[in-house]
């Protein structure tokens, strides 16, 4: 595999717990920056790009997560001793103040995975704030890079299509691109809906929701069964319009919501959204220009070829490829899946 990395910015932070031998996950401090190294959060134990979690780091997954240039991604979450998250059934957890998500992005090669990137997004007291930090070579450290170069990568897809291209790591400032609310910056993926299904932990079989909730780490959520859940976007069982919705959720429904950075462009992309017009079928865009690719509906029921969303997804130009961040390259089972949705809805 290919890779360049970029100088690392330089920033400290203070110690927090150490318990024996293995020092405890660092409480973020206000008064402090963040810290250069990864390591120095005491996410992991061991070897560090075994991503073996430290005591009360939990992993978790997404039933439909985000297309990243297909990507391997894990998913990890700590929470200052005694907090916990409220749970939320639409909107996404109200968590405490100290929270850690953690992101670890990296690709196949030659039968093991090469980390490429590592995203913390931890929740201060102003705010939450996106870090990137980037593998060095030899996968010993990971290094705070607040503005970092593309990485080079080659990628073996399950077709046998062999795919080389810019991995784009992003900045700082774009984190909130996408993590945009109300002009707030806030998670994306750790939704009710999302992560109720079953994970595979250390101990065994369970349900992400309850699994939360018995560590301490979620107050408020009702049984799994009685709790919102969406489909896998690749499950061939699951109806296809429910496929389609959960792929549109969580890749585009981010920006494409009433409180989103999109909220000007009518086009509502939730789970939840029930109104065909703000759906974008039939809709005028508002603002789309040359991006529209001289189409004028966003969304034609029956006709895939003559929707706006689809020339947006097939593109990887600058100002016309939606998602505007996050890949470089086309997800082409995800426009396959939203080409058979709108045919289907003929």
């Amino acid at each position: 595999m290919l890779r360049s990395v970029a100088a690392p910015a330089v920033v400290t932070i203070a110690f927090a717990l150490c318990t024996g031998c293995q020092k405890g996950v660092r409480t973020y401090n206000d008064d402090q920056g963040f810290p250069k190294k990864l390591s120095a959060w005491h996410l992991f134990r061991g070897k560090p790009s075994r991503l073996n979690p430290n005591t009360g780091v939990i992993p978790y997954d997404l039933i439909t997560p985000l297309f990243s240039d297909y990507a391997t991604k894990r998913r990890f979450v700590w929470m200052p001793p005694g907090t916990s998250a409220q749970y939320r059934e639409d909107d996404g957890f109200e968590f405490p103040v100290g929270t850690i998500l953690v992101k670890a992005f990296s690709y196949p090669d030659h039968g093991r995975e090469t980390l490429i990137e590592t995203r913390l997004l931890v929740r201060t007291r102003n705010g939450w704030f996106g870090l990137p930090y980037v593998w060095n070579a030899d996968e010993t450290e990971a290094e705070l890079e607040m503005a970092a170069d593309p990485v080079r990568v080659t990628y073996r897809h399950p077709s046998g299509r062999i795919l080389t291209f810019d991995y784009q790591i992003p900045n700082a400032n774009q984190c909130k691109g996408c993590h945009e609310k109300a002009k707030t910056t806030v998670p994306i993926g750790p939704k009710a809906r999302n992560l109720n299904r079953d994970f595979a932990y250390a101990s065994g079989p369970k349900n992400q929701l309850a699994y939360w909730t018995e560590a301490g780490y979620l107050r408020g959520a009702p049984d799994a069964v009685h709790a919102p859940r969406v489909v896998a976007w690749n499950d061939p069982s699951a109806p296809l319009e429910e496929r389609a919705r959960a792929y549109l959720d969580v890749n585009c429904a981010h920006c494409h919501n009433a409180q989103g950075p999109a909220n000007n462009s009518g086009l509502y992309l939730s789970y939840t959204e029930t109104d065909p017009m703000r759906l974008g079928f039939h809709k005028v865009p508002v603002s789309a220009g040359n991006a529209s690719g001289g189409l004028l509906f966003d969304l034609v029921a029956g006709h895939p070829e003559e929707s706006i969303l689809i020339h947006r997804m097939e593109s990887t130009a600058p100002k016309i490829l939606m998602p505007e961040l996050g890949r470089s390259l086309v997800h082409q089972e995800g426009v396959q899946l939203i080409r058979d949705w709108l045919r289907s809805r003929s």
